[in-house]
């Protein structure tokens, strides 16, 4: 049996090279977050903090309903994430683990969804929200994205390898019903999985930014990201508020993933194992 290497000095300079690569864009958002906008396009620019990161929260305070942007992106991530945690796990479960006809064949359609770029269901979205009245409204966000193939594919995958078919078997004889095997004997299995799909489906709604452009439509109502964006402008961005703002709206996301990467990366390397 071979003994594995440890890797030589060029590896690990091109892997550092990479993380710098990777880190450099998130580090220069925090700094510049704390500068004036005329030293930002110094040359060199600014490589330490600064002094004026309360000018910039007094600018960028001023400039958008921040905390209210803030809120409702937490808002709808949260409700993103509960709603895909529900319906991905039901919907996984079924395919796994119920028979009934056309299982397969509809697991492809759903599969086949993922093939359809998002952006060519932005104006159909849009026409459905304004014909229920729902534009400029949080629902707008988190309803359609309540279910996604990918989740659904990670649930079916984690129930396949972690849930037994005894178990379920023993759970109906028992008299339990088909929500109670599902509530109490799967759900529990699939806390891993569960844990990874969360984290996936909450760091992409935060992110999101073309869905609240097509359905909203007051400063006050809109996410995060596209707050950001309304501060820009050709002539005047105040970019040391736009930094500090960016650099707010990242900590949530950082502190989330430095925390969850290894179940992210575990989570996802099991759903791949059986199909």
């Amino acid at each position: 049996m071979r003994e594995a290497r440890s890797p030589s000095w060029g590896a690990w300079l091109v892997l550092g090279a990479g993380a710098l690569l990777v880190l450099a864009p998130f580090y220069f958002t925090f700094v510049f977050g704390t500068h004036q906008r005329s030293s930002i396009f110094n040359i060199p620019p600014p490589l330490w903090f600064g002094d004026a990161a309360a000018q910039n929260l007094d600018l960028l305070l001023g400039s958008i309903p921040f905390w209210r942007n803030l809120s409702i992106s937490l808002y709808v991530a949260l409700a993103t994430t509960v709603l895909n945690l529900l319906f991905c796990s039901a919907a996984g479960y079924a395919f796994a683990l119920l028979q009934f006809r056309g299982r397969e064949k509809l697991f492809g359609l759903v599969l086949a969804t993922m093939m359809v770029p998002s952006f060519l269901n932005m104006i159909p979205s849009f026409m459905v929200m304004q014909w229920l009245g729902w534009l400029d409204q949080p629902r707008a966000l988190y309803i359609p994205a309540a279910c996604g193939a990918l989740g659904v594919f990670l649930m079916r995958q984690a129930a396949l390898q972690s849930v037994p078919r005894e178990l379920l078997s023993a759970a109906r004889m028992d008299g339990a019903s088909e929500w109670r095997v599902f509530w109490s004997v799967v759900l529990p299995l699939l806390r891993p999985a569960l844990g990874t799909l969360a984290l996936i489906t909450f760091i992409a709604s935060w992110n999101n930014f073309m869905a609240p452009l097509v359905v909203m439509r007051a400063v006050e109502n809109y996410t995060l990201p596209l707050a950001l964006r309304a501060m820009q402008s050709p002539n005047n961005t105040e970019w040391g508020a736009l930094m500090l703002g960016s650099a707010l709206a990242l900590l949530p996301l950082l502190v989330v993933y430095l925390f969850s990467a290894r179940k992210l990366v575990a989570g996802m390397a099991a759903g791949a194992v059986k199909g």
